[in-house]
């Protein structure tokens, strides 16, 4: 499986993006995906996950109210809207893929594929 993100830039503070994540070279029912993120000198984060029909989705508390998860299953691709980005959002955002449905414990550290990285710098 490869998972090819794209999206990033950089945007002044209060300025949205849109992420996007392709999913290709793999048989992809069942198949969740999430968004992680690093900023420099910290540990990568959960973001937010969305399951594989799209049912299910969950956001980070700090990004709830201002981003949003979404997929488009017949494109095998996930996209994550970011407004009201703020310097704190400046950071490499990972997409990643799993038949696993972890939820909001997904972590880090969990069996997944990944993509690799976009980066979001946020300017005030």
């Amino acid at each position: 499986v490869q998972l090819q993100a794209s999206g990033g830039g950089l945007v002044q503070v209060g300025g949205s993006l849109r992420l996007s994540c392709a999913a290709s070279g793999g048989t992809f029912s069942g198949y969740n995906m999430g968004w992680f993120r690093q900023a420099p000198g910290k540990e990568r984060e959960f973001v937010a996950a969305i399951s594989w029909g799209g049912n299910s989705a969950y956001l980070s508390n700090s990004v709830k109210g201002r981003f949003t998860i979404s997929r488009e299953i017949a494109k095998n691709t996930v996209y994550l809207q970011m407004n009201g980005l703020k310097p704190e959002d400046t950071a490499v955002y990972y997409c990643a893929g799993s038949t696993f449905w972890y939820g909001p414990s997904w972590s880090p550290n969990r069996p997944a594929d990944w993509g690799q990285g976009t980066q979001v710098t946020v300017s005030s």
